[in-house]
């Protein structure tokens, strides 16, 4: 062999091994696996009809299913989990818990979420859990609320807005009570993934619009990015339109201002149909029945929460932290349909957090996230307090009958506008279910302005008067003002109930009724 053919022979070799640990050292992009499901609509609607075709992923959803319904799958992190107490009792489980907050029914009387308010269960419960709850109203024909409830409840909901389109919003919640199984149309396979191909898929309209309104189109997203705005078609705050001003009852995400809390409180000023004085075109959810105040009430803002966090504005998905990957049947990888919060174990926190905090175990995650609930707990429980003293001020001055100032009326203008605002930005952080941590500073920023605009409402109120009201405001709050413990429909019903604090006593009696309703049942 002569000089030239070795050099030549030695180049291409030195090129063969350059590309070929090139070629092992390349990580190829992520490829969506392409199915073929010949799933019809109908069958789509069925979440069983996915557990053959995919029974890795059906048995881990089905870790969400509850076995006995009272219970739940009987596990809690330190601030959250799955057993559905009601928030507003302190105690010991299942009825109660330790982290509570004792004021919520006095915040919303007047509202049907002062009926009751539970913890909120997984994905294949929320059938069961809207249909047993005292919010809808389960003793008349009509349900009080409109067919828009279902919207982020049911697999029915594609189906739904192919028959009604813009129609099915204000129909009445009740008139599709007894079509829903309690399990099997629970929230769940196509309501992500198109049952065809089983590519992720936004089905949530309200969603739709608002990103074509940013001049977004969810077709265009990264499959990373689906993994968060499939979340974001229900875990998001909305209000419901009025007809007036839009589609009767159609759920709108309040995004266009803004996705942060100031944002979507100066965008509600507008798309209402009040004519009360100060108030005049700003959106109202319902009034005060104490403080005779316009109110607004927060849905759960996860996504607006988490969207510009850090580990948001990383690229750190939903799915990434909820939705762990995980190994199953030998070797078999796929993303964990259990969703559920990763603090429910160290091997949990080990699949989810672990995967880039690589240089620190699980029980260090696990305390660090823990560090920020707490803080954030400790000012969600004080803007709470200041909320109900912001309230019991204008319900004093409004009722004062001892000199007040000229301009009174302006003032209380101005008190109730806090007071509705301070509710707002609590309610924020309260109804977002993270304690804080998908946006640690945001949270303690939005709870430390719910405190200010509280007590400037309380200032108001207190000017308004003379500061004549200001001595009954001095103290405990707990004293001035007691946490309605008990208050449902059935007790409404009852003029003793309404007489047994002096709250109460500002709601109207209602017309003693029997149960319609059990569940998906009529029973009479």
């Amino acid at each position: 062999m002569n000089k030239q053919v070795l050099y030549s022979f030695a180049l291409f070799s030195m090129f063969a091994l350059f590309f070929l640990f090139v070629g092992c050292t390349e990580i190829p992009d992520p490829q969506t696996p392409a199915y073929a499901t010949d799933l019809t609509k109908e069958d789509a609607e069925k979440n069983s009809s996915f557990a053959d075709l995919f029974p890795l992923q059906y048995q881990t959803y089905q870790q969400l299913k509850a076995e006995d319904f009272d219970i739940g799958d009987g596990q809690m992190t330190e601030y959250g989990g799955s057993i559905p107490h009601a928030k507003h009792l302190c105690g010991d489980l299942p009825q109660a818990y330790k982290y509570c907050q004792p004021y919520l029914k006095n915040l919303w009387l007047g509202y049907p979420f002062s009926f009751e308010y539970n913890r909120a269960r997984g994905h294949a419960n929320v059938i069961h859990d809207i249909l047993d709850i005292d919010r809808l109203n389960r003793y008349g024909e009509k349900a009080g609320l409109p067919a828009t409830c279902w919207n982020c409840k049911t697999n029915k909901m594609p189906g739904y807005i192919e028959e009604y389109g813009d129609d099915f919003w204000a129909k009445d919640f009740n008139e599709f009570r007894e079509e829903h199984d309690l399990v099997e149309h629970a929230v769940g396979c196509n309501v992500c993934h198109d049952p065809v191909d089983m590519s992720l898929r936004i089905t949530s309209v309200p969603l739709d619009e608002a990103l074509k309104r940013e001049d977004k189109d969810w077709r265009d997203a990264t499959r990373n990015e689906m993994r968060t705005l499939v979340c974001a078609q229900c875990h998001v705050e909305y209000y419901f339109e009025h007809g007036e001003i839009g589609v009767a009852a159609k759920p709108r995400f309040p995004w266009d201002l803004g996705k942060n809390p100031e944002d979507i409180y100066e965008y509600k000023k507008g798309f209402g149909i009040t004519d009360r004085e100060g108030f005049e075109g700003w959106f109202i959810d319902w009034t005060h029945a104490v403080s005779d105040t316009p109110m607004i009430k927060t849905q759960h803002p996860e996504y607006e929460m988490f969207h510009d966090s850090t580990h948001g504005a990383a690229g750190v998905s939903c799915a990434d932290c909820h939705m762990p990957y995980t190994r199953m049947d030998g070797k078999k990888k796929i993303s964990s349909h259990f969703q559920t919060s990763p603090l429910r174990s160290l091997d949990a926190i080990e699949k989810s957090c672990g995967q880039c905090h690589t240089g620190h175990n699980p029980q260090y995650l696990k305390d660090r996230v823990i560090y920020s609930q707490e803080r954030t707990w400790d000012q969600l429980m004080i803007a709470q307090e200041e909320s109900v003293r912001a309230h019991e001020a204008v319900r004093l001055a409004s009722e004062y009958d001892g000199e007040v100032r000229d301009n009174f009326n302006e003032l209380m203008i101005q008190a109730r506008e806090r007071v509705r605002k301070g509710q707002w930005f609590w309610d924020y952080v309260s109804a977002e279910n993270s304690a804080g941590f998908h946006n640690p500073s945001k949270a303690i920023e939005t709870l430390a302005r719910s405190q200010k605009y509280s007590r400037q409402a309380v200032q108001y109120a207190m000017q308004a008067t003379n500061y004549g009201i200001a001595p009954d405001l001095e103290g405990d709050i707990y004293e001035i003002v007691p946490p309605i413990e008990e208050h449902s429909r059935e007790l409404q019903m009852s003029r003793e109930h309404l007489d047994s604090h002096e709250w109460l006593g500002y709601l109207p009696l209602l017309e003693e009724a029997e149960l319609m309703w059990d569940l998906n049942e009529r029973i009479r």
